[in-house]
């Protein structure tokens, strides 16, 4: 996709924004730093991009502890990683001209210059927002729909429950689910998300969990014959109050536990695990990233689904790249209703 509404020019200065340090508990705004750097011209191969829009997403709290995982944490005092949308404004790489919009994984930072093998063209399509592929139709998409149909494998017919409902991936796992005939459960701690979940979105039924002293049975009256599908987000009593209500054959897709992301000792385990057993049911964890292969796959069905109006979504803004730490801790307090997203330029 090319934007040619404007050519920036070339600047002598971009920034970024560095961790300084590991946070204990939640990120404060103080472990971040906004860091003026200069602009390089590209050379032979490479590509100068301007970013217009940048995702915080909660993995990256993950990258801000330095402990082994699925992927390195930051680096201290370093531009820090993430999914962005960006107008190229210099290229010495044949393939890529001035306006061309690309994903790259160079959030947190207003410019970067890249080799041609880490930017991504955006699909040629101009009737869908440019930031949409930062969100139902770019990577918490692709998590929703790689948790559904490789790891759950649900089917038309069943009763799948999400937890975090109205965030990025969850609400986009509602429609697909929606989408494939299911009847579908979503949970939040947001009235005015529960009317967008109902109202909007058209779920089945919602469970505002911060309304009820016990989940287990609001999710009992939600599910009389039980779920077969639980899309985890959340951990802790949400995935006790699933596992008391799986059927037979049941399966558990674990994208993300985020009661559990600031915590500063281990969490206690669910009671009822066993439940695991007694079911025949299968919890599976996953990452996206390992099934990346199948993203025009994907994309291909989520277009569609966009177009038809059966996907649609809602976003939370936050303006410029010194906004970016305010809008990530926010992810925390439940501050976003779908995507949230920083925008960094017009």
């Amino acid at each position: 996709m090319t934007n040619t509404s404007h050519f920036p020019e070339i600047p002598e200065t971009a920034q970024e924004v560095h961790l300084l340090r590991y946070p204990s508990g939640v990120p404060a705004p103080d472990d971040f730093s906004i860091v003026d750097v200069p602009v390089l011209k590209p050379l032979d191969g490479e590509v100068l991009i301007e970013n217009i829009w940048m995702s915080v997403d909660p993995y990256m709290r993950g990258r801000m502890s330095p402990r082994k995982s699925y992927i390195p944490p930051f680096a201290l005092n370093a531009p820090m990683e993430g999914h962005a949308v960006g107008r190229v404004i210099a290229s010495r790489d044949k393939r890529f001209t001035e306006g061309d919009l690309v994903t790259s994984m160079t959030g947190w930072r207003s410019h970067a210059l890249l080799e041609r093998d880490y930017l991504h063209p955006l699909p040629d399509t101009p009737d869908i927002p440019e930031q949409a592929f930062l969100g139902p139709l770019g990577m918490p998409g692709m998590t929703a729909w790689v948790g559904l149909n490789k790891i759950a494998r649900y089917q038309a017919g069943e009763t799948v429950f999400v937890s975090a409902a109205a965030g990025a991936v969850g609400s986009v796992a509602c429609q697909l689910a929606k989408a494939k005939g299911c009847r579908v459960i979503g949970s939040t701690g947001n009235a005015d998300k529960a009317d967008w979940l109902k109202n909007t979105i058209g779920i089945d039924s919602v469970i505002n969990y911060r309304e009820t002293d016990d989940l287990s049975a609001a999710l009992d009256d939600a599910a009389p014959h039980g779920i077969d599908v639980y899309y985890e987000n959340v951990g802790g009593p949400h995935l006790e109050a699933a596992l008391d209500h799986i059927n037979i054959n049941g399966r558990i897709a674990v994208c993300g536990m985020i009661s559990v992301y600031n915590d500063r000792e281990k969490a206690t385990g669910p009671r009822n695990l066993f439940r695991l057993t007694a079911q025949r049911a299968r919890m599976e964890g996953f990452i996206v990233s390992d099934h990346w292969s199948s993203y025009p796959e994907f994309v291909r069905e989520g277009v569609d689904l966009v177009r038809s109006g059966a996907l649609t979504w809602r976003e939370t803004v936050y303006e410029g790249l010194n906004k970016a730490p305010d809008a990530f801790i926010g992810l925390f307090d439940g501050k976003n209703t779908g995507k949230m997203l920083v925008k960094l330029a017009a």
